[in-house]
């Protein structure tokens, strides 16, 4: 392909990326779909039949252009989210109760019952079938933005009707959901890779109970605790005024607090996605409502749609060159069955019997449903598959690309259609949910 040609395709792409929030704001289309149908056009030109891109050979790449893009992602959601988690307030935590039951219900239950689904009934074998659970079971944080919390909300500012605040369950839950369960997929991915490598599960089974399940959660939140503390000190309360970031304006802090928590993660041993979630989490809790965080998120949001839009083009042009070669029946009843039947049967069964707090019903019906549906698969995916493929050997590692790239295509072209009607039908009803609230006494409700 000439450079002119590349330079051209890039110059459009940008283009669009940068107009098609505006143009597909209120239609029941999202930027992905076309990102990803406009990458499939491009890899169906003459010029394109050169350039190959086969996942298995250019692996590394994937994975290393995938980890930044997930991380950089992680970070927006964590400075998004104006709901704070203080770990001495009960009512804290129980305001967060919709992302601990997702985690840990409708994650182990999806992951099973993926697994199972592909191991038993599709004759996969196990270690590539508990992969297939790993990497299909996370809300993906970077194409489930159309049902996410938009940004950080500033206290005392009026929201016009196009913004979202914290009293917003349904886009909580599902932003909460991606913000964690990123860095809690990783212990069954590392379950995959020593059901690939290490022999007999008696084996290996307590050391990862005790460390990959358990060490490495607390270690990586730590970790991310301690550093957005000191990203956050410097920034708001540095002796010298100079050295004050916020007051200077300078947003590239969420950057430096992005890569300082992932590294100093890794490098203790703990998982890194968790990290920077934390990370985010915390420098968020610093000076709330200041205005810095929008300016660190306004950084973060932008170099997050550069990186996607890379992703998504590049996924649309392996569809139609060759990413799809492998898929079979089995490949489309995985996708299909998640999609469809899995993820919203694990995601409403997670809210069986849920409070948000003392007297309240928790989510409604509607929310539970839409919860539970808009379980966006995408880049995280993607990671996982070339972060265990680069661990391992799996004889069914083509199958994997072509069975993860359908379920992503399958979660983009269905969740970007009805994300946006079905979000919009649930704030036309949310001004009547408050009465729900009415009972319920004023010291036992969420701090915000």
């Amino acid at each position: 392909m000439k450079a002119e040609l590349v330079y051209l395709l890039l110059g459009g792409s940008l283009l669009l990326a940068a107009v098609l929030p505006q143009l597909l704001h209120r239609w029941a289309l999202s930027a992905p779909i076309v990102l990803v149908a406009t990458g499939m056009l491009v890899g169906l030109l003459p010029m394109a039949r050169d350039v190959q891109l086969d996942p298995v050979e250019v692996r590394p790449v994937i994975e290393h252009l995938t980890e930044v893009t997930v991380l950089v992602a992680l970070m927006g959601v964590g400075l998004a989210l104006d709901r704070p988690l203080r770990w001495s307030s009960r009512s804290s935590w129980r305001a967060w109760s919709p992302a601990w039951r997702l985690l840990g219900i409708a994650m182990p239950l999806t992951i099973a019952a993926v697994a199972l689904l592909a191991w038993g009934p599709l004759g996969i074998a196990a270690p590539a079938a508990l992969l297939l659970g790993a990497a299909l079971a996370p809300t993906d944080p970077v194409l489930a933005s159309d049902v996410q919390v938009e940004g950080p909300t500033l206290e005392g500012e009026v929201e016009d009707a196009e913004e979202i605040d914290e009293t917003d369950e349904v886009r909580f839950a599902l932003t909460s959901e991606a913000g964690l369960n990123d860095g809690l997929a990783f212990p069954f991915v590392y379950a995959a890779i020593f059901l690939a490598t290490a022999g007999s599960v008696w084996e290996w089974l307590p050391g990862w109970l005790a460390w990959e399940l358990v060490g490495k959660v607390v270690v990586g939140t730590l970790v991310g605790v301690a550093v957005g503390w000191g990203m956050a000190r410097l920034a708001f309360r540095a002796p010298a005024r100079s050295l004050r970031l916020a007051e200077v304006g300078e947003p590239l802090l969420a950057l430096a607090a992005l890569l300082t928590a992932y590294g100093a993660a890794e490098a203790a041993g703990g998982y890194g996605f968790l990290a920077v979630f934390a990370c985010a989490l915390t420098v968020r809790s610093v000076e709330r409502a200041h205005e810095y965080h929008r300016h660190m998120h306004e950084v973060i949001q932008r170099l997050e749609i550069l990186l996607t839009l890379v992703v998504l083009l590049g996924l649309g042009f392996s569809f139609t060159n060759g990413l799809l070669a492998q898929l079979d029946w089995r490949g489309v009843v995985v996708g299909f069955a998640l999609v469809l039947v899995i993820r919203p049967v694990a995601g409403y069964l997670s809210f069986l019997g849920h409070r948000t707090q003392v007297g309240d019903a928790g989510l409604s019906h509607r929310e539970r449903l839409a919860v539970a549906f808009f379980g966006v698969r995408g880049v995280g995916s993607i990671y996982y598959v070339a972060y265990a493929a680069g661990a391992a050997s799996f004889p069914e590692e083509r199958w994997l690309w072509s069975t993860v790239g359908f379920t992503i295509a399958l979660s983009v072209l269905l969740h970007g259609i009805l994300a946006t009607p079905v979000m919009s039908r649930l704030e036309d009803e949310r001004p009547e949910e408050p009465a729900r609230n009415a009972d319920a006494p004023e010291d036992a409700a969420p701090s915000h």
